[in-house]
């Protein structure tokens, strides 16, 4: 017997972990009122971290032949979902096909369609709090822990040659695990890039802080584990020294936010800049909203400065 009943208004989905947690489901709903999307409403499918394949396939397969249900937000299951249900989707846009992930599902003209949102949203929040040719100025590297659909996404977008001369000077990637490594090195292969870049296999936080003080003083960290959200704690232990003058940017926004703790623990002694997921929860959600109800959501510093007035307001109620 299913688990899903039809919706009665125009919905959007969110398949994630814990998403009665997010901030969104308070969110949403002021957003609609301002986009003019009165009749929406969002609904939450919860996974635990790689689920079978079964289920994807039947909430996609639910999304697809319910009439009111026009797409979905896919957040945590991005790759494990578009591997059990690529054969289900009409289209595939570029970045899913390179990517291998699907983090937005839409439908148009009875078609169902799968995307890859984040090479956008990532690229608009990291260039927005990293300014102008910041690598350029700086020399820097990345080092993003977490090798999933994120870290593929903003890798790709810090990486392609047609940056130009404004790319960090090398990218890690760690994982706990060798297949998504493997998986990530195949995306990059792909790129036209020559930004050098080090897979390494940190089954363990110790591995990740051992990354840490061969990276160049200015780089980027991120956490792109859902380690602070979908699961306790961080991915460095208390031990790990960040670069100087480095860029902190914890993708997650909710949660014990270990990693931030860590961060701000040497703000002042490393001069950090620490950054949260707030701004790519802003641009990720609003990309997915444009293409689900197919109305225009330009990502300009007016829009997204309404918007982000909105959700902090809404996330307060």
């Amino acid at each position: 017997m299913t688990r899903y009943r039809p919706c009665q208004r125009p919905t959007l989905h969110f398949i994630g972990v814990t998403t009665g947690k997010s901030s969104i489901m308070k969110v949403f709903p002021a957003w609609a009122r301002h986009l003019g999307l009165e009749d929406a409403q969002i609904s939450g499918i919860d996974f635990p971290p790689h689920a079978e394949p079964a289920a994807y396939r039947e909430a996609v397969e639910y999304i697809r032949d319910d009439p009111n249900s026009l797409g979905a937000l896919v957040t945590t299951h991005k790759i494990d979902l578009f591997n059990a249900c690529r054969d289900l989707f009409d289209e595939i846009d570029p970045f899913a096909t390179l990517m291998k992930e699907t983090s937005c599902i839409s439908k148009r003209g009875g078609k169902l369609i799968c995307h890859a949102k984040d090479p956008i949203s990532s690229g608009l929040s990291i260039d927005g709090f990293l300014g102008p040719d910041y690598w350029k100025k700086t020399g820097g590297e990345v080092f993003s822990i977490g090798a999933g659909g994120s870290t593929i996404a903003l890798t790709w977008h810090l990486m392609r040659k047609e940056r130009g001369v404004n790319v960090p000077a090398r990218i890690v990637v760690s994982n706990r695990s060798q297949p998504r490594l493997d998986e990530i090195r195949r995306v990059h292969a792909e790129i036209e890039s020559d930004v050098p870049v080090d897979y390494v296999l940190a089954p363990e936080p110790a591995g990740n802080d051992a990354v840490l003080p061969d990276l160049k003083p200015g780089s980027l960290v991120i956490n792109a584990t859902g380690l602070g959200k979908d699961a306790p704690g961080s991915p460095l232990t208390d031990a790990a020294i960040f670069p100087e003058r480095a860029v902190v940017w914890d993708l997650n926004y909710r949660g014990d936010l270990v990693f931030l703790d860590q961060a701000r623990a040497q703000e002042k002694a490393r001069d950090l800049t620490i950054v949260d997921g707030w701004t790519y929860f802003i641009h990720g959600w609003t990309q997915v909203i444009a293409e689900v109800f197919d109305i225009p959501i330009a990502p300009t510093a007016e829009n997204i400065d309404a918007l982000t007035r909105i959700a902090v307001q809404a996330a307060k109620e």
